[in-house]
Order: structure tokens, then sequence, then C-alpha cells
């Protein structure tokens, strides 16, 4: 998802890692959403956004669409009130600005929040967007697919020749979320064909995503969440579910989460590709937060893939980032609502769960986020569940 500069908010800090007196937290939807239409990606969220303030024990207080404190004017006390401010999309914010709380992430060029800045370019001096770093794709080289961002059409072509030599080619849009926007391609006439419906302002502009093509994937979840007194950390997969067109898109997400950093996950009982998927991922966030100064996350997730190619090599890697409010929050937020409701429990089995269609009856303790129709998908249930790990 493409993250857009922001509106902020002038409000009192929540301090990370101290404990919350009270936060109040505001919601910020995509920009341009109409706020009495929103669709079943920005209802989820807001209802995440109602979860939070719950959690944090404060008020949930609207929605913010341009510059302001929606508590302004309607309690002479509220500015003394912490503001955590939920936006639907990472903020980008400009040298000099003073950052916000957030919950999700903050970088200095909107580019750096997509994957395009997994792979590097195909040559030195190719074109890229101002910012650009040639040490992140270097520092991540060993976490990541074969691959290549690319913003020309030119260069698009030098990449796909280099990686057709040793199979099939996903190209991906860096925007696209969930699946969406991606294309595999096996000769170069694929390319020409995604080239010509691909304008070339939209490629400069955004860029294009080559990387080796993968079948027979299982998809790893690894992220953290720190927010008010909790720093929670998880690493579990991804399902996948069909939608009303008959195509599978993103079902859920089923995730062990311990109250700690990603030490106290390596701690955990994992096997091995578990552990490697951990790794990875931090390799890639350590060299975000290097690469990128500017950049900061108090909500991130990485999904990483594990496949074979089309010679049947083994192949695994951290496919992208999400430095944003996603489809595992609701994961996250469950399970930091078991170690509130429990300090004793340290270790949880959190999932979110979709479902294109009617739903049976919830499972004991879920939380409903979304139950509607979409006027894009249809008929969709999405919710949220916990329970003590080992006790499906």
């Amino acid at each position: 998802m493409t993250p857009s500069t922001m509106p902020l908010l002038n409000a009192s800090p929540l301090p990370l890692g101290a404990a919350p007196p009270q936060a109040d937290v505001v919601f910020m939807p995509r920009p341009g959403a109409q706020p009495q239409a929103l669709g079943h990606d920005q209802l989820t969220k807001l209802a995440l956004a109602h979860h939070l303030a719950e959690l944090l024990e404060g008020r949930f207080v609207g929605m913010v669409v341009a510059p302001g404190d929606p508590r302004s004017g309607s309690d002479p006390h509220a500015d003394t009130t912490p503001l955590l401010l939920v936006p639907s999309d990472t903020l980008t914010l400009g040298p000099g600005a003073a950052p916000p709380e957030v919950f999700g992430g903050i970088v200095p060029q909107a580019f750096i929040a997509t994957k395009v800045i997994t792979h590097p370019l195909v040559a030195p001096g190719a074109l890229a967007p101002t910012g650009w770093s040639t040490a992140f794709p270097e520092a991540v080289r060993d976490v990541v697919l074969p691959g290549w961002s690319v913003f020309s059409p030119g260069d698009a072509v030098i990449a796909t020749e280099r990686l057709l030599a040793g199979g099939s080619v996903r190209a991906k849009l860096p925007s696209g979320v969930g699946g969406s926007g991606q294309q595999v391609l096996r000769s170069m006439d694929d390319l020409h064909a995604l080239l010509q419906r691909l304008p070339a302002e939209a490629l400069r502009a955004e860029g294009l995503v080559l990387e080796r093509n993968l079948s027979d994937v299982k998809t790893y979840s690894v992220g953290q969440v720190r927010v008010g007194n909790w720093t929670a950390t998880y690493c579990g997969t991804q399902r996948l579910t069909t939608n009303h067109a008959g195509h599978e898109v993103y079902g859920g997400s089923r995730l062990m989460v311990v109250r700690g950093d990603h030490e106290v996950l390596l701690n955990q009982p994992i096997d091995d590709a578990q552990r490697r998927a951990i790794e990875q991922a931090m390799v890639y966030h350590r060299a975000a937060v290097a690469c990128y100064p500017g950049m900061s996350a108090t909500r991130w997730n990485y999904d990483v893939a594990a496949g074979v190619d089309d010679t049947g090599l083994p192949q695994d890697g951290v496919l992208e980032q999400s430095w944003r409010i996603g489809g595992a929050t609701g994961a996250e937020l469950a399970a930091l609502q078991a170690f509130r409701d429990d300090p004793e429990l340290d270790v949880v089995e959190a999932e979110t769960v979709e479902i294109y269609g009617e739903a049976d009856d919830l499972p004991p303790g879920a939380r409903l986020y979304y139950d509607g129709i979409d006027a894009q998908v249809g008929r969709l249930v999405k919710y949220a569940v916990a329970r003590r790990y080992g006790h499906a």
C-alpha cells in the first residue's frame, strides 16, 4: 500500500515502554477516504483503533482527516492526556518535522514503506527516487529472494532477462497489498505486455519489483508491537481463503505471541524454519533503521516466504515490510488483551480470521471487527481471538 503524507496532531507524546496513564486514540483513514462511506478495510482499522483505546484505558476520540486535535474545544483538560495516532498507512514526515506518537511507522520518504526498497538497482546510477539507499539492498541481500527494483522500462528489460535465466519471475507493484498487483512472467513477451499496461510515468514514480518466482510457498509473519507498557513479538503463518470471485486471497494469520522482544521469541520451542524466518526479519528490520535515518516503527510486520524455484531449489527470504496497522493487528491486540487480563501469561496463540460469506458461531472470546456487505468484495466477516498457547 503506498504510504501518504498525513496531517499531524499537536498532542502530548505517549512514551514507549512506560506504563500508560490514559491514552486517547484517534484514527486517521487513508487520504481521500470519505468518513461516511468507508469500505471494509478502513472500517476494520477503525474498529481496531477502538480496541486499542480500550487497552490503553483511554477514549477513542474520533477520526482526523485534516490537521488538528479532535478533542479541541470539547474538554478543557483533554490536552494533558497523551494522544496516540493510529494512521491507516505509514506516515511520511519530512526533515525537521516533529513526530507524533503513532501506532505504526514513520518514514522520511514515501517509497521507503513499500516493497521496492528490498532489491538493488540493475546498475550504479540507475534511475531511482531521491533518498534511495544503495546500502540497504546490500545489507539484506542474504535474507531476501534474488531480484531487482526498477524505475524505467529499459531497466525492467535488463532485470527480467537476468532473472529469466534461472526460471520464472514475479513482477510486483510496490503499492500492492495482500498479493494484489502481482503477475508471473515466463517470457520477455510477458514483460512487454506488462509494460504496455504500466505507464512510464507510473513506473518512474512508483517503481516495479522483479524477483524470483516460487511455488509451494509457505508465508511466515514475523512482527512486533510496542505500545504503552507492552512489547509483544510473534511469528506465525498466513492462510489463504477464496473470495466471492473465486480467487485465493488473504484469509488470516495464526501467531505465537510472546510478552517481550524477539530474544524471548527465539527461546520458545520453535522449528528451524520459524527460527530462520525470525532471524531474516530481524536482519531486514535492523538494516532499515540503519540505512534510512528518520525511519521508526512501533508496529512492524514482515512477510517471509519459503518455497522452491522452477529448478526445484529451495529459496526463502523476506518479501516485504508493513509498518502500519495491518491484517495481523487483530491478533496482535487480542494477544495484548490476554496479557493485560493475566499478568502471569507470557505466551499465547492469537489469530485473525477472514471469511467471505456467512460465518458460523465465533469461537469463545473472539472479537468481531467487521461483519457486513462491502460494496467491492461482498459479504465479509473478520474476527480475532487469543488463547493459551497449545490450547487450540
